[in-house]
């Protein structure tokens, strides 16, 4: 089993949107078994919300549901539970070191690193283009599949 938790600032928008486009994608391709697929905030300051609700909108509008999620925060624990872990941006990665005191197994990477542009997922939460982002979840979740050999 191929455990990948997502990761960004609040757990709101972008990484839940990962989290549920790659389980819809795994899903699809008939691989659900085969992952384990969560998310999770760097930060505090959401802990207990739900997605977002233009993020929401953005995943029903492609028929993918999210109901149930809540943010939460990243532990020391989820390092050695998972095999991936994906940020969104570079910020991310950062505390994710700094919370891990490094990445000595190779684990961290970041979304778009998957794809033929590699760089940031731009946060919606500021830039209100919720579209984009879309775009560039899905072409990173894909990426990663493909990486996979999935």
């Amino acid at each position: 089993m191929i455990k990948i938790l997502f990761v960004c600032h609040g757990n709101i928008c972008r990484s839940p949107m990962a989290e549920f486009v790659m389980k819809d994608l795994v899903n699809r391709a008939g691989q659900a078994d085969a992952f384990q697929i969560a998310s999770a905030a760097t930060s505090t300051e959401e802990t207990g919300n739900p997605v977002y609700p233009p993020a929401r909108r953005k995943l029903a509008e492609h028929g993918i549901g999210c109901a149930g999620k809540t943010a939460r925060q990243l532990t020391r624990e989820d390092y050695a539970q998972y095999d991936l872990l994906i940020g969104m941006d570079r910020a991310n990665l950062r505390n994710m070191n700094r919370l891990w005191g490094g990445d000595r197994e190779g684990k961290l990477h970041l979304l778009l690193d998957y794809t033929s542009r590699p760089g940031d997922v731009a946060d919606p939460w500021y830039t209100g283009d919720f579209e984009s982002t879309w775009r560039d979840v899905l072409e990173g979740c894909r990426g990663l599949l493909e990486h996979l050999g999935r």
